[in-house]
């Protein structure tokens, strides 16, 4: 490893440093090198390098935003033994605490982005003048690359429409793992009533793709003296209260995060019952990951959903 980073890297230091952070997918260490601190993840897993590119890809489409903090990215490497790893700006973090209204502000200003691109180019299309920059707006749901959730890759082709893109590429492709791995015909039968009502969720609802983490829980945001910062992400564009669903479930965020979220973008009506929907999602998630466990929780989202 220290050999490639350093061919990798261009460095002729590289010294480890003691912190490190490891995780249920990713190791990950922090190095000195010539030019400053670098925080570098490995995994040995076969799909590690399109889960890096992904990881990579959605720093990018944040940074671009300028909306919110995150790990500046460098370069994503194959090991030589199989596996890949990802060179990214070392941050020196802690726990979210003071900045939590600030994260829930950067946060809403992230999923207006693309919205408020879209009213500029309108009124740039009915203004006449020189030297005018066309703002850079997205009008499908989806990404440029599949992005990984935890190890589980994902889907990303672009659909017109948000109840088609997230029934097909979100849930339908996690009941398929699902139905694969435990033939559960409880699940079957709950999701074969529950598919064909999800659009009934979105009736007279206008959703704007929003550019989303995609992965926004406790364990992936923290703050340094300087303010808020996300890592981690899955990004893509979708449903902005889709991001809101796991920062409920999982806890670790203050009531401040929402009321000062919620002060930019309001609870549109319905929004329970499709933040349940969304928990849905993350709850079959988890049982694709960490096993039966989650099987009870999903199938009473379902059929909480189906009354």
């Amino acid at each position: 490893m220290e050999n490639l980073l350093k061919s990798e890297l261009k460095t002729s230091v590289l010294k480890l440093l003691a912190c490190s952070r490891g995780g249920y997918i990713c190791q990950g260490q922090a190095y000195e090198t010539d030019r400053g601190r670098v925080f570098v993840k490995s995994s040995t897993k076969p799909q590690a390098r399109t889960m890096f590119e992904g990881e990579m890809a959605s720093l990018t489409a944040i940074q671009q935003t300028n909306s919110i903090r995150v790990p500046q990215p460098i370069k994503v490497m194959d090991l030589p033994g199989g596996g890949a790893a990802f060179a990214m700006e070392y941050l020196k973090m802690k726990s979210l605490n003071k900045y939590s209204a600030k994260l829930g502000e950067q946060i809403a200003d992230l999923h207006l982005y693309n919205k408020k691109n879209g009213e500029k180019l309108r009124k740039e299309e009915q203004t006449i003048g020189v030297g005018q920059t066309e703002p850079y707006y997205v009008d499908k749901f989806g990404f440029y690359v599949v992005t990984c959730c935890g190890y589980i890759t994902q889907v990303n082709d672009w659909q017109n429409d948000w109840p088609t893109f997230f029934i097909r590429h979100r849930l339908q492709a996690q009941m398929d793992l699902i139905e694969r791995d435990y033939g559960d015909r409880e699940a079957r039968q709950l999701w074969e009533q529950l598919k064909p009502k999800i659009p009934e969720m979105f009736c007279d609802l206008e959703i704007i793709p929003a550019l989303i983490h995609g992965d926004l829980w406790s364990g992936n945001v923290a703050e340094d003296d300087s303010g808020p910062i996300v890592f981690d992400p899955t990004c893509f564009y979708g449903h902005s209260e889709f991001e809101l669903a796991s920062a409920i479930m999982f806890g670790g965020f203050s009531s401040s995060f929402f009321s000062a979220y919620h002060s930019k973008i309001p609870k549109a009506p319905g929004f329970e019952k499709r933040n349940s929907l969304y928990k849905l999602f993350n709850y079959i998630n988890h049982w694709n990951h960490f096993g039966t466990e989650f099987r009870g929780p999903s199938l009473n989202v379902m059929q909480r959903l189906l009354k």
